[in-house]
């Protein structure tokens, strides 16, 4: 457990979303949180079929080109996290925290592990040993990675964050090497579980996770319509 110096925390459910509509809202949260006009923020959702692309993204990892993904419905976003490609879609829990690491060493790779930390925690009550690969950032179970983590700091505020594979169709990381990652397969909740996994079960699991480990006292849960964005 760590002490900080606000314990309060804002919670925002923005459900099923496309990819640069909460990108644009992490941006404009992160400023707010920067000028100490807001709490730290837990953000949870859903994204539609996107694969995105971080400051360390070979290309070659992307298989296909942007056209043909296109054609597929699917997304792609060069963005500022670090790592390398990933894919979002439905079935998948994403966690983007923006909170201020001023208030917490200024450790960014601290922070990342901690971001692990709490995966494993959540995956732990399902009866999942999860765990971590030395060299690699990520959640793994039995040598599959069930959890992408990529984040971004601006003025030591945190954004970006934390994919989890509940009822994902693993399909779609066929169409690039994940995180640059050929040696071990990508993995779901489910898949590992053996039957459908509740998704709002997951993301409460993974909420309560989190403000266990980052030690927040207060949640209050808001709609991003309150937020003067």
């Amino acid at each position: 457990m760590q002490e900080v110096i606000s314990k309060q925390l804002s919670y925002i459910n923005l459900g099923r979303i496309k990819y640069d509509q909460a990108w644009d809202i992490q941006k404009k949260l992160v400023k707010l949180r920067y000028q100490s006009d807001i709490s730290d923020c837990l953000i949870v959702c859903e994204h539609d079929p996107v694969i995105t692309m971080g400051r360390g993204t070979d290309r070659k990892n992307l298989l296909e080109s942007k056209e043909s993904l296109q054609k597929k419905g699917i997304d792609l976003f060069e963005i500022e996290r670090g790592g390398d490609i990933t894919f979002h879609g439905p079935g998948q829990i994403i966690l983007y925290p923006i909170i201020d690491l001023r208030d917490r060493e200024k450790d960014t790779h601290k922070y990342l592990r901690d971001l692990e930390t709490v995966a494993i925690t959540a995956l732990g009550e399902l009866g999942l040993k999860a765990s971590i690969k030395k060299g690699l950032t990520g959640i793994w179970v039995d040598d599959q990675k069930i959890g992408a983590i990529g984040v971004a700091v601006s003025k030591w505020v945190t954004y970006h964050g934390l994919a989890l594979n509940v009822n994902t169709d693993l399909d779609y990381f066929k169409l690039i090497n994940p995180c640059g990652i050929t040696e071990y397969p990508v993995g779901s909740i489910s898949t590992l579980l053996q039957k459908p996994v509740s998704m709002i079960d997951i993301g409460e699991l993974l909420t309560n996770s989190f403000i266990n480990y980052f030690g927040y006292d207060e949640l209050i849960t808001r709609k991003i319509e309150q937020f003067e964005l």
